[in-house]
């Protein structure tokens, strides 16, 4: 009964880790921005305060998680 419950709970952790990787924005900025030399805009100092920031601490969170219930699932005496 335990098992099938983190089962679940597994699954949609995965699921929704998958949306909020893909919603994030791409970290490199490519052969331009290395030429131009990319500067920190007022969303890249406050990163902490913004969207982007709410999804990196979202995906810690959740990785974390995954992880965890992996190990957990994976013991024989569950």
């Amino acid at each position: 009964m335990i098992k099938t419950i983190l089962t679940i709970v597994f699954v949609i952790i995965g699921l929704v880790l998958t949306v909020i990787v893909l919603m994030q924005e791409s970290k490199s900025s490519g052969l331009t921005g290395a030429i131009s030399g990319a500067a920190d805009t007022y969303w890249g100092k406050n990163k902490g305060r913004s969207m982007e920031g709410a999804l990196e601490k979202a995906t810690k969170i959740l990785a974390v998680l995954f992880l965890v219930l992996a190990v957990v699932l994976n013991c024989k005496y569950l």
